[in-house]
């Protein structure tokens, strides 16, 4: 079986040789190539090839059309960008620094013909044609509660969402929710297969459980609403949400979940059930400091839970450029030896 035919497996609880196995490796491809992160992140053939040449050299599933987070705001104006040696590029210069520039956000027509997706647009068309009908194409997507955060930065949101006029709240939702519409939409034409949807808001351990019913859940549905949850993965940004799934299955029916390393995954497994895809994540920050024998142990614990009864997939988090090759290796030799159903 192919990755993809693997990955459809465990969607759908059918028979399969091993878990899927997916590895976030993202800026580590400029490093592949010798170049600059600037450099890099500046043409979709070589985030292409990055990944294409990344996958090869680990064996792992799945490929990334994710350029870096903060790409999205440039959707909607964003211009300036920071880039890094050891880290992931961000915004650099907010496009709301107040209020009223909330009302001068436009959202494109069509997000495809905007200059900031061009490039996008190339290494989804790179990674199709040489491996879409094998390999799991992944997109990520920033929910419209957690956009404005790229938009006018961490503060100043929450600073609006706790004591700022409601109306222009929901203005600015509004327009990060019809945005995340638009690239749904957008990815799935391109031929994604996961639609990893980013949703920090999304757990109660940050905004408590009141505020997850009566504000992040209702944005949420609106997001989803139209295109549906086919190809989508419940993520907190790594923050633990066991506590709201049940309501997320009940409510949104999203097949999917990116369990955070903080919460219990034998939990997630037994709330989930064969209601959908658990997917154990390994605690990749701390692999920094680990042994490979402890990275190797690590992936056995998360494997020995999560693939009893099938429905289950390995994967990493943010995968930090410090983490030593030698633990990369390990997580992923174990994760295969470890996955198999045989």
């Amino acid at each position: 079986m192919t990755p993809l035919e693997i990955l459809v497996a465990a969607i759908h609880g059918n028979p399969a040789p091993r878990i899927p196995v997916f590895c976030n490796l993202l800026d580590q491809g400029a490093r592949e190539l010798g170049m600059t992160q600037q450099e890099y992140y500046a043409r979709g053939e070589h985030v292409a090839e990055g990944q294409l040449r990344m996958r090869a050299r680990y064996g792992y599933d799945n490929l990334w059309s994710l350029f870096y987070v903060g790409k999205e705001a440039e959707l909607l104006g964003s211009r300036d960008v920071l880039y890094a040696d050891n880290g992931s590029p961000n915004v650099a210069n907010f496009v709301i620094k107040e209020w009223d520039d909330i009302a001068k956000l436009e959202v494109p027509d069509d997000i495809t013909r905007h200059p900031a997706w061009v490039e996008t647009g190339n290494c989804l068309s790179i990674l199709q044609r040489e491996a879409g009908a094998t390999h799991p194409i992944c997109a990520y997507l920033t929910a419209s509660t957690s956009m404005p955060a790229l938009l006018m930065g961490m503060e100043s949101w929450l600073q609006l969402l706790m004591t700022g006029p409601v109306d222009l709240r929901d203005e600015l939702l509004r327009k990060c929710s019809d945005l995340f519409r638009k690239e749904v939409a957008a990815y799935r034409a391109a031929g994604v297969h996961v639609l990893v949807y980013s949703t920090p808001f999304g757990t109660p351990s940050f905004v408590g459980m009141k505020r997850f019913k009566s504000f992040s859940m209702p944005w949420m549905k609106r997001d989803l609403e139209p295109g549906g949850v086919e190809g989508i993965v419940y993520y907190a940004g790594m923050a633990p949400f066991n506590a709201v799934i049940r309501q997320v299955l009940e409510e949104l029916a999203i097949g999917a979940y990116y369990i955070s390393p903080m919460d219990s995954l034998a939990e997630a497994k037994a709330i989930i059930g064969n209601r959908g895809l658990t997917c154990g994540v390994i605690d990749d920050i701390r692999m920094i400091h680990w042994t490979p024998e402890e990275t190797r142990a690590e992936v056995r614990r998360l494997c020995e839970i999560g693939k009893v009864g099938g429905r289950f997939l390995f994967g990493t988090g943010v995968m930090p450029m410090a983490i030593p090759e030698a633990n990369i290796h390990a997580m992923l030799d174990a994760a295969f030896a470890q996955g198999g159903y045989a």
